[in-house]
């Protein structure tokens, strides 16, 4: 049972913490194609900065900026799930290079090689790691897509609508997720843990492996790649 606040205790909790929100958006902004509008963003995350208000319950031990943060991102999340902006043929293409990959790790059973995945599609490497670009831009309508962990990580402050099976269905994505990134050779493991859980930039994390920032984009775009795969196999 939840503690309900007055309806003066929420609004001061908007009022207070409604610069979270922005910070929020903002961060998520940088990582999405233009066309998506930071405003969008930041109206429905004060619609979930005010279910946060409306529900905590601070007996539950965590802050209430923790517990706002988790809803406001989640209610970003949903918003842009909902949107899909990525053009059809993104997501051909995605199917496309999944496909190859998918064949010469089954043949060779080892990691797929760019140049390799490029021959393979009859396009050159730079025409290939464009397509990777592409899927990047578009990677958050997938699994967001990956996020932060906190992004999955379902919190102790379930909501009063929360059904018994939306429950079982979280933590079924949270340990296919886990698993799916498990299973990322090391490189792109790697690139996936400073690029989410750490919030290095490309350009940051090239210069921690002494690569290009296009060879960082290439991989981070392999490994959603796999991830998607793993995620269409359990399925």
């Amino acid at each position: 049972m939840y503690t309900i606040c007055k309806p003066s205790e929420s609004e001061e909790l908007v009022n207070s913490y409604s610069g979270l929100v922005q910070r929020i958006a903002y961060h998520l902004i940088a990582r999405l194609p233009a066309s998506v509008v930071v405003d969008d963003l930041i109206q429905v995350g004060m619609l979930g900065l005010l279910d946060a208000a409306q529900h905590y319950d601070p007996a539950q031990g965590a802050s209430f900026e923790t517990y706002a943060t988790i809803r406001i991102r989640g209610s970003m999340l949903d918003e842009l799930r909902r949107n899909d902006w990525a053009p059809k043929s993104v997501h051909k293409k995605a199917r496309d290079v999944m496909a190859v990959v998918s064949r010469i790790e089954g043949d060779t059973g080892r990691e797929a090689r760019a140049r390799e995945v490029a021959e393979e599609l009859g396009i050159s490497l730079d025409e290939y790691y464009q397509i990777m670009q592409e899927i990047n831009s578009c990677r958050i309508l997938n699994f967001i897509d990956l996020g932060t962990a906190e992004d999955y990580i379902t919190d102790s402050f379930q909501s009063s609508t929360s059904q018994p099976q939306e429950s079982i269905e979280q933590d079924e994505f949270k340990k296919n997720l886990v698993s799916a990134i498990d299973a990322l050779p090391e490189r792109e493991k790697l690139v996936v843990s400073l690029y989410y859980d750490e919030e290095f930039n490309l350009r940051e994390i090239g210069e921690i492996l002494g690569v290009s920032e296009s060879r960082i984009s290439q991989l981070l775009g392999q490994a959603h790649l796999r991830i998607r795969k793993r995620f269409a196999e359990t399925e």
